[in-house]
């Protein structure tokens, strides 16, 4: 919710057309379909190339924690996609392959480590005290900062649940002469994304830790509303450009 407002206003940003229960195959969880309005966030060469239809992104997601499944994909180009699988695990990240992908397709995998903790894996743009989990201090629950041996001390502390969120994205772009460009950039960017959402998660922990299911979904409709009423009102707030 805070992440999509900050991202959000002067037509562009995030629209939410369906959040609802779902029940699948055995599989129970809530269902996602949004648009993201990115006009002027995706690179110069983009723009100059794709039409304006191409720059609204649908997202549809499958949320069954642990197990949550995202896919994104455009009206105007159908050989575009990008899927993003996670497990979330009750561990430091020190597990392989957890999405029990075939050997094959396991050597291809560029494995990253986030470190919520590390400033040095943060853009210089992106950098704000009020999000680092190194300086951030939970008043409700007294966690934080996060030390350089958090990692190892973390375990140890039965006060202090943790997880690890393995992502694997997949991503897919058919077009000559831009394939390796686009798909190298995408994936730097869901890199950069993951990184800023998951230290603000953690230094948002006041903000989230009391809240129930009841909660949850009072707010994801306040926030439609709302961001219906900023896309098409408001400047974008602390939006940043994704440069090429």
């Amino acid at each position: 919710a805070e992440a999509s407002k900050n991202e959000t206003g002067g037509g562009e940003g995030v629209e939410v057309l369906k959040n609802e229960p779902y029940e699948k195959d055995g599989e129970k969880g809530q269902y996602t379909h949004k648009i993201y309005h990115l006009q002027s966030k995706v690179p110069s060469f983009v723009r100059m190339l794709a039409p304006s239809s191409a720059l609204n992104i649908h997202e549809k997601a499958w949320n069954a924690y642990p197990y949550c499944r995202t896919g994104m994909y455009t009206n105007y180009h159908y050989n575009f996609l990008i899927k993003i699988e996670t497990w979330h695990k009750p561990d430091m990240g020190h597990q392989e392959n957890v999405h029990g992908l075939d050997a094959e397709t396991w050597k291809k995998v560029d494995i990253v480590y986030i470190d919520i903790a590390d400033r040095s894996q943060v853009e210089p743009k992106d950098y704000k005290p009020e999000e680092d989990p190194c300086k951030y201090k939970s008043a409700k629950t007294g966690r934080g900062p996060l030390g350089p041996d958090w990692k190892k001390e973390l375990p140890n502390k039965k006060d202090c649940p943790h997880m690890c969120a393995y992502k694997l994205v997949t991503v897919k772009f058919k077009w000559w002469g831009l394939q390796n460009k686009v798909e190298n950039f995408i994936q730097k960017q869901e890199k950069r994304l993951f990184t800023n959402f998951h230290r603000q998660l953690f230094c948002w922990i006041d903000k989230w830790i009391e809240l129930n299911m009841d909660d949850i979904r009072r707010m994801e409709e306040e926030t439609r509303r709302e961001l219906d009423e900023m896309r098409v009102k408001d400047p974008v707030k602390g939006m940043v450009a994704l440069e090429d």
